[in-house]
């Protein structure tokens, strides 16, 4: 348990531009889940012209969330000025969460519609292109038991079709219902080692804590090189809620 005082950082990746379908919850969720527990937690806003060596260099989480293509551009020609910087601090071991978009950037590249190829900065194994056809509604998902025996739940609204380029990355859960990372392999979602990126919007965190508090114990262990037991929480309105929806997605 909790018996000293620890603090996480979150650096949150371009929220003026990419902040959709309520992703801003999951900034909430992380810093009410610390705080909850008496975990100094500091949030820093990241932008395109930033520098992040001076800005976000002790940022233990790293968020990213979605948006339009337009946008979605414009964060991607700036990540490619600061993707030797990234993978930096994910080889170090930091926690990263991307949803939609900012999971699209995370692979290797996105191509949209009538817009060039947009590179993204290769911290996932795989690669997402523009279909014609958009998946839109809520997802339940079965996670993987290489992660910890659980589920999830969100709601999807994406065109880009994900597929994996390498076994070193692998999918975060099986679709139970919804259309996941393409609509063909029944997967949804990408990790390799503490980055993980989703398709789950609405917002993602709020509606599982349980994941909530897996990135939140990733980023202790990164930070403190130590295993840290949280303390539990009162997550029964939360469960309540996932737990309906989950049941409600069959």
């Amino acid at each position: 348990m909790l018996n000293q005082e620890y603090s996480i950082k979150i650096a949150h990746l371009y929220p003026n531009l990419l902040n959709i379908y309520g992703d801003l919850g999951n900034i909430i969720a992380l810093r009410k889940r610390l705080q909850d527990r008496n975990i100094t937690c500091s949030i820093i806003n990241f932008n395109i012209n930033d520098d992040p060596y001076e800005k976000i260099n002790d940022c233990n989480i790293f968020f990213i969330g979605g948006g339009q293509d337009i946008q979605q551009n414009e964060v991607a020609n700036d990540l490619k000025k600061h993707k030797n910087f990234f993978n930096q601090k994910a080889n170090e071991g930091n926690v990263f969460l991307g949803i939609c978009g900012g999971y699209q950037l995370m692979g290797e590249y996105y191509k949209p519609h009538n817009m060039d190829k947009q590179e993204g900065l290769g911290l996932l194994d795989v690669y997402t292109v523009a279909s014609s056809k958009r998946f839109i509604g809520n997802v339940s998902v079965k996670i993987k038991n290489d992660l910890y025996n659980g589920t999830l739940v969100g709601f999807e609204n994406h065109s880009g079709l994900t597929y994996f380029t390498s076994q070193n990355t692998k999918a975060i859960g099986d679709i139970i219902v919804g259309n996941g990372n393409n609509g063909e392999d029944k997967l949804e979602g990408a990790y390799k080692n503490n980055v993980f990126g989703t398709y789950l919007h609405g917002s993602f965190l709020p509606k599982n804590p349980e994941f909530t508090d897996y990135l939140i114990s990733k980023a202790l262990k990164t930070k403190y090189d130590e295993e840290i037991l949280l303390n539990p929480l009162d997550d029964k309105i939360e469960n309540m809620t996932h737990n309906s929806l989950y049941k409600k997605n069959y």
